[in-house]
């Protein structure tokens, strides 16, 4: 009876990664009915829902050792489903209905998302990287690209009409998004990012702070969430050049990776000074 009850926890243990992919499904499949009912500010929130669930079935998955080919697959067709189709029929219907270019623009972002993942597919089972590499994403991931596709209609919940709802802005906007999610930019990876010891304190301050202002003004924490990415790119690519640069640091850890940048950047002032004073010298009288 007990080896029963064991092989039965295991069949939940296994099914629980997948069920939360199937309700990321329904999320985001959901924001495309509210869209068609008049009701954007459900619409989002959905799909922000849709993100988090993202998240976590991969976590959950990974903890409970629960991975399997029948989940990556489901996974890589929820993205498309609730990143690409979902944010693009609910832009569409909601801001985009009106213009000429309207379906075209929402039709070239769905697109670059499924051949995103298609990329990123590719690359997961490629054994050739680098290790450093798999700490980035090429390019911007789907749910950060279905963030950034729905700021403008996240605007238009908190603000109205603007000038972020013109034809103008939204079919550029939504080329920028398509663009950054086949770009070969690399974008770090949100769980491989460290914080120092001294600061956790101060992030999880901050992470309470935004869980209780996500209850608030949850449209306004959607839009800072997704300025604070596109702010962070710049630093993750800088980043990746620096470990491209310097293979001693690939198996090192956040904190001899931390350790040895201030010692290369305690080390340049001197080699710079040196350079000067080697430049000076042939150009001295006597």
């Amino acid at each position: 009876m007990s080896t029963q009850r064991r092989a039965r926890r295991a069949v939940i243990l296994n099914i629980l990664p997948t069920s939360i992919t199937v309700l990321a499904i329904c999320a985001g499949l959901t924001s495309i009915k509210f869209a068609l009912d008049g009701r954007p500010d459900i619409s989002v929130v959905l799909i922000a829902v849709a993100a988090v669930l993202d998240a976590l079935d991969g976590r959950v998955a990974r903890i409970l050792d629960a991975s399997s080919p029948m989940g990556k697959t489901i996974d890589s067709l929820a993205d498309a489903v609730n990143f690409g189709v979902a944010p693009a029929l609910v832009i569409y219907v909601s801001l985009l209905s009106t213009f000429r270019a309207g379906w075209i623009v929402a039709l070239l972002y769905a697109t670059c998302i499924a051949l995103r993942l298609a990329r990123f597919n590719a690359l997961f089972d490629d054994g050739s990287l680098p290790g450093y590499s798999r700490e980035f994403f090429v390019g911007m991931p789907a749910p950060a690209g279905a963030g950034m596709a729905i700021l403008p209609l996240v605007a238009k919940v908190q603000f109205g009409e603007g000038w972020w709802t013109s034809e103008w802005f939204l079919c550029p906007w939504l080329v920028a998004c398509s663009a950054l999610v086949l770009s070969q930019l690399p974008m770090r990876k949100i769980p491989d990012v460290s914080v120092p010891p001294s600061l956790a304190a101060v992030l999880l301050a901050v992470l309470v702070i935004a869980v209780a202002a996500a209850f608030l003004y949850p449209y306004i924490v959607i839009m800072v969430v997704n300025v604070a990415y596109l702010c962070h790119i710049p630093f993750s690519v800088r980043s990746h050049r620096w470990l491209a640069a310097h293979p001693e640091a690939w198996a090192g850890k956040p904190k001899e990776r931390r350790l040895a940048k201030r010692a290369i950047r305690r080390a340049q002032p001197y080699h710079r000074s040196m350079g000067r004073l080697r430049l000076r010298r042939p150009g001295r009288t006597t």
